[in-house]
């Protein structure tokens, strides 16, 4: 048995941080030797790690890579052995003529294309000192064919081939491109192809695994911001295309197998026009409408190159002979990007990390479900689900759909649906039965855009029924998790309170609120004691989300104050977390310090009236204070005054009156006259001191 451990193949790929050469040395860091890459074979890991392990054999990397950064970032490349942020040329040929494979990306960036010319001259000149054997692929573009004459006048669906190679005409800014093309061929035919072999692989746009070329198109439809997605041109030209996870296995195979041939086209067998794409995409994650503009408005994109904006003019019919009959990759988007639409969509969601978002908000009446609804919509950029704007939405898309004359089905249907709610409104007071109800609310869950984005469902489902029926699995499996290849995210939230604190917020609510709720006395108390009995049942909404592994959370309200209310919200942005959508942009970045400061300059000149106002108060506390003070120390020195001026008086009638007046009381209390003054008169006559 043989147990030697193969050499990896040092492999060194340029701007490896761009978007396809990243991809490509991902894929080329997971080769392993010994594995089964043949079309259409099911082996599993576990099976393949058996298989090898009887052969004697053994999971090693194929490949070892290396390469250079366009800017050097902190993000982490585990794939990635060694990364050089912008050497100097001798330095990097040191770096190439240490690897067995060098591949030159010059499909995105124009600056890259000197380099790689750069490049292939100096390992040609070089390899004279070869320690081993080296390959050198450059991977190009379709755009050096982009002005090629058609094959055959009379047949202008015949396609170009590798095989036509003499007839290519590039497009004006694409020029140097062709250039390398020409100095890479011709230095590989000037040595011999067991030293130095060349291979250039002429890419078609690139599309999977969140999109590069294509991204506008999908972020357009995604955000869900256009009702129409707009196509620029008359979206006719033909589009020739690749995955780029099957580019990168075509990679693989040129380095492992060595082919003949120098000069291969990598497109898929597609053929789908610009309109065929934008239309398939707008289809799964936005309004399903596309607009034709004129091509001049591409150029208003901020997020697109002239090189870019370029190869979406494209209109080349082509078909790789070389790839079909000589190298057999294991496709993964063999039709193309249309007929794999939902395998595309999928991976840009993956890799964008852009995961819908499904939130309840539960409650009674006037416990604030709105309003928290509202916060976690504008934070998560969600789409808010009420009842009564559903169901007039609903009622003007299938008015809106019956008024078109056109017969077909989807207008029977809208028709129908009209009818039935004509007639459960008839029946039911202006209400809808729970079985329309809870339709008319799956058919908005299920939309584009709260597919895309997700959704905060405000005071909806009311019952265990209707729970059920909303998210019923066995139809809908994406709409809850309980199935492995979807991943969202799903929260409840029950908010509570006490009846007594709802009826008095009830009864302190500015009479517009009342009337645009309906929190009449009469209606609100009956829409209280009924959400009191469905969650008295043995089967309640609760309990339908403990069944499909969903814990609701429960929080109780117990003020309407500001503060409480931000406390509540935090603790439910807390417990969903981190947006799962695209970044915010520069403008909204802008708005939202523009509406940070003025809510900073309000607060402050709140804050500034109110210490004015305090202030004034205690201005005026402190007058009265002073007032009063003064009058009681006035009072005070009255007081004084007066018992010094009565002293001389107090002290006089003391000494010489009181005594004698108060024996003569005492006598006549005594003696009892009948005329108790006279008597009093003549005592005091009487007992005068100074007559003694």
């Amino acid at each position: 048995m043989d147990t030697t451990k193969p050499s990896p193949i040092r492999v060194f790929i340029n701007n490896i941080d761009s978007y396809a050469s990243k991809y490509i040395a991902k894929f080329l860091s997971e080769c392993v030797f010994g594995a089964q890459a043949s079309e259409g074979d099911t082996e599993t890991e576990e099976e393949e790690q058996d298989r090898l392990m009887k052969s004697g054999s053994s999971r090693h990397k194929a490949f070892q890579i290396v390469g250079s950064v366009c800017e050097q970032s902190e993000e982490e490349k585990p794939h990635v052995l060694e990364v050089y942020s912008k050497p100097k040329r001798d330095e990097l040929l040191i770096k190439l003529l240490d690897c067995d494979v060098i591949i030159y990306n010059i499909t995105q960036h124009a600056d890259q294309v000197e380099e790689a010319c750069w490049a292939v001259t100096a390992l040609h000149s070089e390899m004279d000192h070869f320690p081993r054997p080296k390959m050198f692929i450059l991977m190009s573009t379709v755009m050096t064919w982009a002005c090629s004459k058609p094959v055959d006048a009379d047949d202008p669906d015949q396609p170009f081939t590798d095989e036509l190679l003499q007839r290519r005409r590039t497009h004006p800014n694409f020029k140097a491109h062709t250039d390398v093309e020409k100095r890479v061929v011709k230095k590989g035919k000037t040595v011999s192809v067991s030293l130095f072999s060349t291979y250039v692989v002429v890419s078609g746009l690139q599309y999977g695994m969140g999109e590069q070329l294509f991204h506008y198109f999908f972020k357009t439809s995604w955000l869900g911001q256009e009702r129409e997605i707009p196509v620029f041109g008359d979206g006719s030209n033909i589009v020739p295309m690749i995955h780029i996870s099957d580019l990168a296995c075509l990679i693989q195979k040129v380095i492992e197998q060595k082919p003949e041939m120098y000069y291969m086209l990598a497109v898929d067998y597609s053929n789908n026009t610009m309109e065929d794409v934008v239309k398939a995409v707008s289809s799964v994650l936005g309004p399903g409408k596309i607009q034709k503009k004129p091509h001049e408005e591409a150029f208003l994109i901020e997020d697109m190159s002239v090189m870019e904006l370029d190869s979406l003019t494209v209109n080349l019919r082509m078909e790789s002979v070389h790839l079909k009959d000589h190298l057999s990759i294991p496709w993964l988007c063999e039709a193309g990007l249309v007929e794999n639409i939902d395998l595309v969509v999928e991976e840009y969601r993956r890799t964008r990390g852009l995961l819908p978002i499904h939130l309840c908000v539960l409650g009674p009446p006037a416990v604030g479900k709105s309003t928290v609804s509202k916060q976690i919509c504008e934070h998560y950029k969600l789409h808010h689900i009420r009842l009564k704007p559903t169901i007039s939405e609903a009622i003007e898309e299938a008015v809106k759909n019956t008024d078109s004359n056109a017969e077909n089905e989807d207008s029977a249907e809208a028709q129908e649906l009209l009818n039935n709610i004509r007639e459960s409104m008839e029946q039911n007071g202006g209400l809808l039965d729970d079985q329309l109800l809870v339709k008319v609310v799956k058919d908005k869950l299920m939309s584009n855009p709260c597919r895309n984005q997700g959704f905060v469902l405000d005071g909806f489902p009311k019952t265990y029924e209707q729970a059920k029926e909303l998210f019923d699995c066995e139809t809908h499996p994406h709409m809850v998790p309980t199935t492995l290849h979807v991943k969202i995210t799903f929260f409840v939230f029950f908010l509570d309170s006490s009846d007594t604190f709802l009826k008095d917020r009830v009864m302190n609510l500015p009479e517009k609120l009342v009337e645009e709720n309906n929190y009449h006395q009469e209606h609100f108390l009956q829409r209280l004691a009924r959400y009191r009995e469905n969650n008295m049942q043995d089967e309640t909404v609760a309990t339908f989300f403990d069944e499909v592994d969903i814990t609701p959370l429960y929080m109780e309200i117990t003020s309407s104050g500001e503060p409480d209310c931000l406390l509540l919200i935090q603790k439910i942005l807390d417990t969903v977390g981190q947006p799962r959508n695209y970044g915010t942009s520069i403008q909204e970045v802008k708005e939202e310090e523009k509406k940070r400061t003025e809510r900073r300059m309000r607060q402050e000149a709140q804050e500034k009236a109110e210490e004015e106002q305090r202030e004034t108060k205690e201005a005026q506390q402190r007058a009265q204070r002073w007032e009063e003070w003064q009058l009681q120390e006035v009072r005070q020195q009255e007081e004084d005054l007066l018992e010094a001026q009565s002293a001389p008086m107090r002290n006089y009638l003391m000494n010489h009156i009181m005594p004698t007046l108060t024996q003569g009381l005492m006598e006549c209390c005594t003696v009892q006259p009948q005329d108790p003054v006279d008597f009093l008169a003549e005592y005091l006559i009487k007992n005068n001191p100074l007559n003694c």
